[in-house]
């Protein structure tokens, strides 16, 4: 008779900062509406694990954003989790979070497992799920203090930075190398927000789930969590990165070189900008050479490409002035240039001079 083997579905996570405040970039009612926006995708991800089996779901550091969390979001994660006894909740501190989130709990849900700063273990028919938080005592000890048995399947869970070497004074380095040939499957990594899989030695990997929602443009693209499927009889870690975020962040380079005039750079954003939807954010840097009278009308094109959830552009072009054109020009521009020029200034500073004191003749604002 056919039997089915027994997987064992398990969803690491990190990273999530919820109560951020969004503020950065965005509007205040944007920012309201993205700070809720990270609770949501988090409850979402809770959804996913229920409907898929999911058994436990490990976040790696950094639940919250701040020491100061608000009450109502801390209500609605321990609501969330107290509504899920299906799903063990398994948190490592990171160094955003702190305690006072269970210490608002009159009784710690059975299905909350916390690490503290010695290695804990917690246990599921054949696999084992190990973790420590990391601080300034116990930073340089806890590599030789961790054992793991060979025979069982090991996903250990660190929150901080990866480093293959010593270094010094340093609380939240994960040393690596000397995690090597400790019988690790799976080590479960959080700190760095965007999705890392790499080997660890010849038995395990090492993995940093990224975070659920970019909140900055230093987190472009495709965020989300690892889905473990454990294979208890081939003793076999599968793990696949799933996509989740509700918007994602893009930054955009544009290279302007030898383009004269703003109708000519929005041909080039139309097709730079045309597979983005709309409910995403999008920070436009324009870049490359320039002559010195190219106009980049960045209100308008802001106004144009508006329809985005949110969209900045920088103007980082460089002015082209070949100063051999203007040693005999008698306009007021070649006048003008020729006394910056005499001037003997850094190059840098010459030209930006230059740009504004062009724009200023033209009759064009000056920023």
């Amino acid at each position: 008779m056919f039997t089915r083997r027994k997987i064992l579905r398990i969803i690491h996570c990190a990273d999530i900062h919820l109560d951020s405040k969004m503020q950065t970039n965005l509007s205040k009612e944007k920012a309201k509406e993205r700070k809720n926006e990270l609770l949501i995708t988090f409850s979402d991800m809770v959804d996913y694990a229920l409907k898929n089996d999911v058994k436990v779901i490990l976040i790696a550091g950094d639940l919250f954003d701040t020491v100061n969390i608000a009450r109502k979001v801390k209500n609605k994660v321990r609501d969330l989790i107290i509504s899920t006894p299906e799903i063990d909740f398994i948190y490592l501190k990171g160094n955003h979070d702190n305690n006072n989130f269970l210490e608002d709990m009159e009784l710690i849900p059975e299905n909350l497992k916390m690490f503290n700063d010695e290695w804990t273990e917690y246990k599921y028919d054949n696999v084992v799920i190990a973790g420590v938080e990391l601080n300034s005592k116990n930073s340089s000890t806890i590599y030789e203090k961790l054992s793991l048995d060979s025979n069982t399947i090991n996903i250990v869970t660190l929150h901080g930075q990866e480093s293959k070497a010593n270094v010094k004074d340093k609380t939240e380095i994960i040393n690596l190398k000397k995690l090597k040939n400790k019988n690790i499957d799976y080590l479960a990594l959080g700190h760095i927000h965007s999705y890392k899989k790499e080997k660890l030695d010849a038995r395990g990997v090492y993995c940093y789930s990224g975070c659920l929602e970019g909140r900055g443009f230093d987190e472009c693209g495709g965020k989300g969590f690892v889905l473990l499927n454990i294979d208890n009889e081939k003793k076999e870690i599968a793990s696949e990165f799933i996509p989740f975020t509700k918007r994602t962040l893009h930054e955009i380079h544009i290279d302007i070189t030898g383009i004269s005039n703003t109708k000519e750079i929005e041909k080039k954003l139309d097709r730079s900008l045309e597979d983005i939807p709309e409910k995403d954010l999008v920070k436009v840097v324009i870049e490359g050479q320039k002559e010195i009278d190219t106009e980049i009308d960045l209100d308008y094109l802001l106004k144009k490409y508006g329809s985005f959830y949110f969209i900045k552009m920088n103007d980082d072009t460089r002015v082209k002035i070949n100063y051999e054109d203007y040693k005999n020009d008698i306009s007021l521009k070649g006048e003008f240039i020729r006394m910056v020029i005499d001037e003997k200034m850094e190059e840098k500073e010459m030209k930006e001079i230059i740009e504004a004191g062009i724009k200023a003749l033209s009759g064009d604002e000056v920023d």
